[in-house]
């Protein structure tokens, strides 16, 4: 599959393939005994226990130790004082999701300035550059993800309709590219179509901010959210509202399959394939501190998920049985509930 975005800095794609590691680089980190810290932007999504899944498998195999694992409740301030702290630690590499761009690119710079090796998930402070600043970025197609968020929207949306953007307030590479995507595959494919965007601050808030989209334009005819977790808060909202609205939006969590499945208001998803991505984080980690070179940017492509596929889709992504209500709303298993 083709990825369609670019990376930050303009770069393209590396396919995964490129950073597999041989038996040859497995025996030599397992003698050289790695540590490893992982700084993450949350740990209770259903995204991040995967890629935290996909990084440990592979360091498990490579005998590279993974000292600490931090959640930083996407607050900034949380990440840099983080990052500091894990200098004093001295692991040979820590792997981030940077929360925000300019706040936390100091602390960032000051990782591999202290010369420790920066391995960057889904997003690059400002001003940081490959080669100097960190060794790589592994992510998503995030463009591609956008594109396949509006290609599921498009059959649902009346001429001349309104779409609601819901997005991400902070400044996110990952976010922004989808956001972007999806607003130009609409100015291309639905030239009719009318785009009002609003952002969220929080997930919490991303409810509130849905309805403030469909009030402030009753001719509203669909909404696209940048990642599932706050497209969930935006679907309940609406629903207590009263309203029926189509959503599009990425990734591909247990509440999202669940609402995908039984035909409710998410018409289909862009899904990342997070415990690959961890995977390719670890294996590019391995071959930076074997002294090998690895590409600037690692991105694997998206997976356009349906109502009809959602079942292959969620054992494909997540490694294991599809949760129950899907395999019901389905007609793979019965429902024996109340019997």
């Amino acid at each position: 599959m083709t990825i369609s975005g670019l990376g930050p800095h303009g770069e393209r794609a590396a396919p995964a393939e490129r950073i597999a590691l041989t038996e040859t680089d497995i025996a030599a980190a397992q003698e050289a005994r790695f540590r490893v810290a992982i700084v993450l932007h949350t740990l209770s999504s259903d995204w991040a226990k995967q890629q935290i899944a996909g990084i440990m498998a592979t360091f498990g195999d490579c005998a590279t130790a993974v000292i600490e694992v931090v959640d930083c409740g996407f607050a900034p301030e949380a990440q840099i004082a983080a990052l500091d702290r894990l200098r004093g630690e001295k692991p040979d590499a820590i792997i981030s999701i940077p929360v925000a761009n300019s706040a936390v690119a100091e602390a960032h710079r000051r990782v591999s300035k202290a010369g420790i090796r920066l391995l960057l998930l889904d997003n690059v402070p400002t001003g940081l550059l490959p080669g100097s600043d960190y060794v790589a970025l592994v992510s998503a197609d995030n463009f591609g993800l956008g594109m396949i968020a509006a290609a599921f929207l498009d059959p649902r949306l009346a001429r001349g309709a309104a779409v609601g953007v819901l997005s991400y307030h902070a400044e996110f590479y990952a976010t922004n590219e989808r956001e972007i995507a999806f607003n130009k595959w609409m100015m291309t494919n639905r030239p009719d179509v009318t785009l009002h965007v609003r952002k969220f601050d929080n997930i919490q808030a991303a409810g509130s901010d849905a309805l403030a989209l469909v009030d402030g334009h009753r001719d509203l005819g669909g909404l696209f959210v940048v990642w599932d977790t706050p497209a969930m808060e935006a679907v309940k909202a609406l629903r207590r509202a009263g309203h029926v609205l189509p959503v599009s939006t990425v990734d591909l969590g247990r509440e999202a399959a669940i609402e995908l499945a039984s035909d409710g208001l998410l018409c289909g998803i862009g899904a990342q394939q997070p415990y690959l991505q961890g995977v390719a984080v670890a294996q590019t980690c391995v071959l930076a501190l074997l002294a090998k070179q690895t590409p600037d940017w690692v991105a694997l492509p998206g997976l356009a998920v349906s109502r009809d596929n959602v079942v292959e889709s969620f054992q494909k992504i997540w490694r294991k049985q599809a949760p129950r209500e899907v395999l019901v709303s389905a007609k793979l298993v019965t429902d024996h509930a109340g019997r």
